[in-house]
């Protein structure tokens, strides 16, 4: 197994939550602790212990910022934990606190959370379907979310137009395509929470556009087997942005190599030919401008952890890091993985992988994406403890903001 890890380490993700043009505005945490007490996004009951563990460990030890950067956290508290007297352990500027649909509005919960707003904090309904009883919670918060899965869409439009007569932006939460988004955009939704932004939106015969086709030439003739050396130097040379991201990438903190690299010839010297292949294949997916950004952050964390992890399956760190970095190619392309596989010449292992998760590298893959949706029931043990998943998650996390920061 990769490296030793406390036992008592959390279980931590984010998803991101955007506004109406795709930006990142917050990211929701999923986390539990060690003990499967879930505490934010999970299906198993929690305890208020568990909670107060896991949110002083995430947010005094951890560090937040390696999960979120610059961002805003969004996180859920227990009745017990917002009728506390004790400080919570961050700063109003920091997080938006979600009150859970299973909490009793009652009066002494209205007003610990009314001490709440007078703090400065920003309050969230999580779940939410609309009760006149819950008026006066409503108007404590700023933001309410929705849950598409609860609703036909008769109903979700009946819920928008009585939350509209409040002064409160809406949420909509379980966004898992393009056509949900574009409906709740439509009935005037402010923010959107999902994984509809990593699946392909497919339009039957239409044309990669010739911008990101002579990208794709690029990481095809990067991927070639026969390529040799001298070539990799011409193919990035000629290319002078490509030939500036790279040195400034290579030179970067997120690569942390002890001496200045000052052309390609001295980094293929010094790094060899797999590792500025795929160096450079990683800029090249990075200059496809695919939307939202955040699709490129999400498929960097699971490059990175694939890399972590591939000692693991048995697999190379290179070719894990390679097949996390091509699993998201079809929704960067908008084009159906099979089709895209036919001409990127990869190896048998990753093309099994990436199409079917069949393998070593299959397996490795499937695990990595269980843990970053926060299905951690259903993640395959025996190889990884959900412990040293967690601990990569937040070590490929940290890296993905240095690196896009020098991207």
């Amino acid at each position: 197994m990769s490296g030793s890890f406390s036992n008592n380490a959390p279980i931590v993700a984010r998803q991101a939550i955007f506004d109406k043009d795709l930006n990142v505005y917050a990211y929701e945490l999923l986390f539990r602790s060690s003990n499967k007490l879930s505490v934010s996004g999970g299906t198993d009951s929690f305890g208020d212990e568990a909670t107060s563990r896991v949110i002083n460990h995430t947010f005094l030890e951890l560090g937040i910022e390696r999960v979120i950067g610059n961002h805003l956290a969004f996180v859920n508290l227990t009745r017990k934990f917002i009728l506390t007297d004790d400080p919570l352990p961050f700063a109003q500027d920091r997080v938006i606190l979600e009150i859970l649909e299973d909490i009793v509005a009652d009066d002494e919960l209205i007003a610990a959370t009314q001490k709440l707003v007078d703090q400065g904090y920003i309050i969230a309904l999580d779940d939410f379907v609309f009760d006149e009883s819950l008026r006066p919670l409503v108007q404590l918060a700023q933001i309410v979310k929705i849950d598409l899965l609860a609703f036909s869409e008769q109903a979700l439009k009946e819920q928008v137009t009585l939350l509209k007569q409040e002064n409160v932006k809406l949420l909509a939460e379980k966004v898992e395509t393009q056509e949900q988004y574009l409906l709740c955009k439509q009935l005037g939704f402010d923010y959107f929470q999902g994984y509809f932004f990593s699946r392909p939106t497919i339009v039957e015969g239409q044309a990669i556009p010739d911008s990101q086709l002579n990208l794709l030439s690029i990481i095809t003739k990067l991927q070639n087997n026969d390529v040799e050396i001298d070539d990799i130097e011409q193919l990035i040379s000629q290319d002078v942005g490509l030939t500036y991201k790279l040195l400034r990438l290579l030179n970067s903190a997120a690569i942390g190599l002890p001496r200045k690299i000052e052309s390609i010839k001295q980094a293929l010297i010094l790094l060899g030919l797999k590792a500025i292949r795929t160096w450079t294949t990683l800029i090249a997916l990075n200059d496809m401008k695919c939307t939202p950004p955040e699709l490129m952050a999400n498929t960097l964390i699971r490059a990175k952890m694939c890399e972590q992890l591939a000692a693991d399956y048995n697999c190379s760190a290179e070719t894990g890091f390679l097949v996390g970095l091509f699993s998201t190619i079809d929704a960067m392309l908008s084009h159906p993985m099979h089709k895209l596989l036919k001409s990127l010449p990869l190896n048998d292992d990753i093309k099994q992988a990436l199409s079917g998760r069949h393998g070593n590298l299959g397996d490795l893959l499937n695990v990595v994406i269980q843990y970053e949706h926060g299905l951690w029931d259903a993640v395959d043990t025996k190889l990884v403890s959900l412990e040293q998943l967690g601990q990569h998650y937040i070590n490929a996390t940290e890296w993905t903001i240095q690196t896009q920061s020098n991207l």
